[in-house]
């Protein structure tokens, strides 16, 4: 490890075979499409759960133990009054399911039309919280049986990041029996975590390049199965900072910086592009045509006022609060590194305004007819412009005119 972000130092070979081994993984289990990432995932989604049970029946049994599991669950009221406990669980609940990061919304688009959306988010949420707390019970145990043993407070002996994975688990696989194997099955667990977060990525990757420019791109490539390499290829060409000497601050660097203001902001422009520009009106006839029948009202108060509101408060909060990115308590970055960690929140933000000037910019009339135009979706634009049908369902099929049928997702397919 160098001492700081401006000395990368040299390339940790080991570092660098498992990350192509990682990226080979990925492409082997998606390159066929959403299908064969199907079959991966029923594994690698269930798989963790074995793992986090196993532990948890251990760590339980250690000294120690009450201690830590009672530090995480006694609530300490005076934190909901901090502005960063918000933003941090709204940052832990926004990565953990994906929120703003396209996978979502590109996974839930290989459904059939008439899927229930609304039962499934309601499943993912759940879950998600549920895992969470779970995870949560055996984290703390394991820190209690730590704290016990090194006789400080449990606060003393509280983490999070890499110290988390590679200090507080390792404690706790020396107290099970055949402990190696232990070792060797929870990392393996945090392997199939990692792949289940990567299969969405590339997935979101490729699927927006396909719709964009799939015509172009299939000219070239010939194959989607070589698009999926040449994004998994470019991927791991990013990566290779991560696994030098100094990768650790680096690391950290965009962590700090993508994590929670530039997902904040795609979430605010996601929300209010979705609940106010489209409507709660419109969607809720979407949703009504899907599943024939409305939404209850729960949902339409939060598509119109409680997600929207939450999500800008967050923001605003995260921005009035930031704080310099640090590693560890001592490491302050320099100003150089900041400015590149702003850089690379704006390479997933620039994108919105870069995405409103082209659209108005190519489309037809005065400045507030376009302004119009690119807020009214495609089909009621067709009847008030008095377009005939036949250009409607060309639009329509222009949109996904990559793929082949039997890849085809079947809510488009039914949406066309």
């Amino acid at each position: 490890m160098s001492g700081g972000v401006d000395q990368p130092g040299q390339i940790r070979w080991e570092l660098l075979g498992l990350l192509i081994l990682a990226w080979i993984i990925v492409y082997l289990c998606i390159f066929k499409g959403i299908k064969s990432t199907g079959k991966v995932v029923y594994f690698t989604a269930i798989f963790p759960y074995f793992i986090l049970i196993a532990l948890f029946i251990n760590n339980v049994q250690l000294p120690g133990a009450k201690d830590g599991i009672l530090y995480f669950l006694t609530p300490r009221w005076d934190k909901l009054l901090e502005v960063q406990v918000w933003v941090n669980a709204a940052a832990q609940i926004f990565n953990s399911i994906g929120i703003s990061f396209g996978s979502m919304i590109s996974m839930a688009s290989y459904n059939k039309f008439n899927n229930n959306i609304l039962r499934d988010t309601l499943i993912v949420t759940l879950t998600n919280s549920a895992t969470s707390i779970f995870a949560g019970l055996v984290i703390f145990s394991a820190i209690g049986y730590m704290a016990h043993i090194h006789h400080l407070p449990v606060d003393n002996i509280a983490t999070d990041g890499p110290g988390l994975v590679f200090v507080v688990y390792p404690e706790a696989f020396v107290t099970m029996p055949v402990s190696p194997m232990w070792a060797a099955l929870f990392f393996f667990m945090l392997l199939c975590l990692g792949l289940d977060s990567q299969f969405a990525m590339v997935e979101v990757m490729v699927t927006s390049l396909m719709d964009g420019c799939g015509k172009q791109l299939l000219r070239v490539l010939k194959r989607k199965e070589l698009l999926v390499l040449a994004v998994c290829l470019v991927a791991f060409l990013l990566g290779i900072p991560n696994v030098t000497q100094g990768g650790i601050f680096f690391f950290q660097l965009l962590d700090h910086h993508t994590a929670v203001v530039s997902l904040m902001f795609l979430a605010f422009f996601e929300v209010v592009a979705i609940c106010w520009i489209f409507g709660v009106k419109r969607l809720t006839r979407i949703v009504t045509e899907m599943l024939g029948a409305p939404p209850n009202m729960f949902f339409k108060v939060c598509w119109w006022v409680i997600s929207p509101l939450l999500v800008m408060i967050i923001l605003i909060s995260s921005i009035v609060q930031y704080s310099p990115a640090r590693y560890g308590k001592t490491y302050t970055y320099p100003p150089w590194a900041e400015v590149l960690g702003w850089f690379f929140s704006l390479c997933s933000i620039i994108w919105i305004p870069l995405g409103a000037v082209h659209t108005l910019y190519y489309s037809e009339g005065t400045l507030l007819q376009r302004l119009k135009s690119s807020i009214i979706p495609l089909d009621e634009l067709a009847s008030m412009d008095d377009l005939p049908v036949k250009t409607l369902a060309n639009s329509s099929q222009s949109l996904y005119p990559h793929m082949i049928p039997e890849e085809v997702p079947l809510g488009r397919e039914d949406v066309g």
